[in-house]
């Protein structure tokens, strides 16, 4: 992936997590918001593991705390 690529999809998950903030100011608006934080969360998450250089190690360790994140939230 192109470095300069990678830079605008982090910009655009930043972008998003400010408009999830906005929206979950108010109860009218807190499921968009949740939505937007939910995109940008996710488009942070592939962009990184799209420039994790392709490791069995590396990749175990970032199922691991997915794990672990997922199973503390949960």
């Amino acid at each position: 992936m192109n470095a300069n690529f990678a830079s605008f999809l982090y910009l655009v998950s930043g972008v998003l997590f400010i408009m999830a903030l906005r929206g979950l100011s108010h109860p009218t608006t807190s499921r968009q918001g949740n939505l937007y934080g939910m995109i940008g969360m996710g488009i942070a998450i592939a962009t990184t593991l799209a420039l994790a250089t392709p490791s069995a190690g590396r990749f175990g360790l970032i199922v691991l705390g997915l794990a672990i994140g997922g199973s503390v939230g949960a």
